[in-house]
């Protein structure tokens, strides 16, 4: 245990380029539930389940941070993530793998991906289990 006890958490902060565009991507795209954007009208605030997403524009554009750890990652049916590759294609989403996690906290099946401000996110089916088929990117986007 802890010194402090937090009891949950509120929000997290995703860095973009341009809010307007981001707006789109996450809420058009994405299908997160846009909420508002906040009284500066630098930050957005986006909702997926109990949870918010701030998008914080940036003063300066940021570089291209294709970090392979750093990452949010949201959970889907199998269903939706195999909708995302086939649209992920049409929107000419940067896609960076798709993994088949075996072992691990996390196990399933994680398509990463890049925001148009280059913030990695994982789309996350944990219905997949070592054993069942293995479809690639492609596979799954002509499904």
């Amino acid at each position: 245990m802890g010194l402090l006890s937090i009891e949950g958490v509120t929000h997290w902060s995703i860095p973009v380029n341009d809010l307007d565009e981001s707006e789109k991507f996450y809420g058009d795209l994405l299908g997160l539930e846009h909420i508002g954007r906040l009284g500066n009208s630098v930050m957005s605030c986006f909702g997926v389940g109990d949870n918010r997403i701030l998008l914080c524009e940036q003063p300066k554009e940021m570089p291209y941070r294709p970090s392979a750890h750093v990452h949010h990652s949201f959970t889907v049916t199998p269903e939706t993530l195999t909708e995302a590759c086939k649209v992920f294609i049409e929107q000419k989403v940067d896609v960076a793998e798709l993994v088949y996690r075996r072992k691990g906290v996390f196990t399933g099946r994680e398509l990463y991906f890049h925001d148009p401000s280059g913030n990695r996110l994982e789309l996350r089916d944990p219905t997949w289990q070592d054993g069942m088929p293995e479809p690639t990117f492609d596979e799954l986007a002509a499904l």
